[in-house]
């Protein structure tokens, strides 16, 4: 099992940059793919960005590709969310989830129900 709990939001105005960081207990982490989604109020959950267990497939949602980096590091069990040039559109909740990919640089996909554990999310506010 592994518990996840992500921190590094805050708020900040537009055009400015946030770290997520997604820190994960349990010995099995690096035998996980990682995922982030976000909510916003109001709107459903929808996938941002992903990464396999090898840390170098990635897939990114449009919204976020060429602003975002994803990246991981299994030797400190996190996974961290590089966002920059925010806008007002990335307010959210932003939520890391986890599950366990058997093939090395794959992920479950980007849809919530693929992800077996989640953590409770962190606020991001972005100010215009």
């Amino acid at each position: 099992q592994v518990q996840l709990v992500e921190s590094g939001g805050g708020l900040v105005q537009a055009g400015g940059s946030l770290r997520l960081s997604c820190a994960a207990s349990g010995r099995t982490f690096s035998n996980h793919a990682i995922a982030w989604f976000r909510q916003a109020p109001g709107k459903e959950r929808e996938f941002v960005v992903a990464i396999a267990r090898n840390g170098a497939s990635t897939y990114y949602a449009d919204s976020v590709k060429g602003r975002s980096t994803i990246s991981r590091d299994n030797a400190k069990n996190t996974v961290y969310l590089q966002m920059n040039s925010l806008t007002p559109e990335d307010t959210a909740i932003y939520y890391c989830a986890a599950a366990v990919a058997p093939v090395y640089s794959s992920f479950p996909g980007i849809y919530p129900r693929g992800y077996e554990y989640w953590g409770q999310g962190t606020q991001v506010t972005v100010s215009s």
